[in-house]
């Protein structure tokens, strides 16, 4: 707290300059409604960018107006440069050696939401509330063929649950996952991508929401109770693990000792699913607000106040981006599934990954010869080669949370 004031912040872990759009749609309703005013709270802004993602500088991340960083306690934004300053600071302070800074605050995704928690638990902020930059505060339900929006209080959701609880995660809709629409046929049948399906499957890419989506056309509805109803429920655990999202998702801060870092295995994503596996003393709530996630940039200008009366179907034929998208995320799944079977469920994990691989090996010809791209045969390479480095990833894992922990009491002391 701040002189008894609350004191929340909201993070975003980007590369891309679009973030903007996003931060400054939650600027104007910030404004707008006068929420942060009347309910005596200050709100901060911690942005860690990545400018070799797509070719970037500083400046296209931090020109904000002044009236737009007047909405903010503290408007930080930390670029790979800072990152290494305090890296070097925390190796002189703490006596913890560089290598060992640097695996929780090197680069990639994990690491970035890793600078964004450290900024803030330093600045003793009370929650901080992840958005991600291709996910639009509004919900879209469909009803006699026409798409209906409404408007999501995102950031006053996550503050009211988060009294409660020690994380928070929203609903999401829209295009959720990047599995375009298929139509199956002799040179891929629906038995086969079924295989590839629970090949690659882990806590998400579950074979009858993969089914549904594509029946879909790829496209998710937000659900009209959840909407209506507005009502929390605890998440359970299952096999260890709490399910969680990256984004849309709210974590207290107010016991610095209890906040946990992100990790993800070299080169893989699936950061909230490794931290999923260490909840199990933790309150984790689903709270009734969506995200529209707008995963191919069709809708853009849904913040300038154009809503469309339907969604496109996610079709292979639209774009070359559409196909580069759904094998960058297959090889996502494919690299974080070892480690999170091996937390998981590590008496059967020998038996999954030998299902898994051979699963990919029996598919992975018709999911290349379908797709036109036998770049997908580096699944089963890759998925091969992390159930390999599982017992190290499984090290770096911990040794990672025992850092974290030294560098937490350091800068609570």
């Amino acid at each position: 707290m701040v002189d008894g004031i609350i004191h929340v912040a909201i993070g975003f872990a980007t590369g891309r300059i679009g973030f903007q759009n996003v931060l400054r749609a939650y600027i104007y309703h910030l404004q707008e409604t006068n929420f942060l005013y009347d309910h005596n709270m200050l709100i901060s802004l911690f942005v860690a960018y990545d400018p070799s993602y797509s070719n970037t500088t500083r400046a296209d991340y931090d020109n904000l107006t002044e009236e737009e960083r007047q909405t903010f306690h503290i408007c930080r934004f930390i670029g790979p440069e800072d990152i290494q300053a305090e890296k070097d600071r925390l190796a002189k302070d703490t006596g913890l050696s560089s290598k060992e800074v640097g695996q929780a605050f090197g680069t990639g995704y994990a690491v970035q939401r890793n600078i964004i928690l450290f900024e803030a638990l330093r600045e003793k902020v009370d929650g901080l509330i992840f958005l991600d930059d291709d996910e639009y505060p509004l919900a879209v339900t469909e009803s006699g063929g026409a798409t209906l929006w409404s408007g999501q209080h995102v950031i006053e959701e996550h503050i009211k649950y988060l009294q409660f609880s020690d994380i928070t995660y929203g609903y999401h809709c829209g295009y959720l996952t990047p599995v375009p629409a298929i139509e199956f046929d002799g040179i891929l049948p629906e038995n086969i991508f079924h295989q590839f399906t629970d090949a690659l499957s882990s806590d998400v890419l579950k074979w009858e929401d993969v089914s549904r989506l594509i029946r879909c056309g790829g496209v998710t509805y937000a659900d009209k109770n959840v909407l209506s109803t507005h009502q929390a429920e605890l998440v359970p655990e299952v096999n260890g693990a709490k399910f969680i999202s990256g984004s849309n998702i709210g974590i207290n801060l107010t016991n610095p000792e209890r906040v946990l870092p992100f990790y993800n295995p070299p080169g893989a994503r699936g950061e909230d699913s490794i931290l999923s596996t260490c909840l199990s003393n933790y309150n984790v709530k689903r709270i009734p607000v969506y995200t529209f996630h707008d995963g191919f940039s069709f809708y853009g200008s849904l913040l300038k106040g154009v809503l469309p009366l339907s969604l496109e179907k996610i079709s292979l034929y639209d774009s070359v981006e559409v196909n580069n998208r759904f094998y960058k995320a297959c090889i996502g799944w494919a690299r974080y599934k070892p480690l999170y079977t091996y937390l998981t469920q590590p008496e059967n994990f020998s038996e999954i990954m030998k299902n898994s691989l051979t699963g990919l090996e029996q598919s992975l010809p018709y999911v290349c010869s379908y797709f036109n791209n036998s770049d997908f045969h580096n699944l089963y390479t890759d998925m091969h080669h992390y159930a390999e480095k599982v017992p190290e990833h499984n090290r770096q894992f911990h040794k990672m949370q025992q850092t974290w922990s030294e560098i937490i009491s350091f800068i609570c002391q």
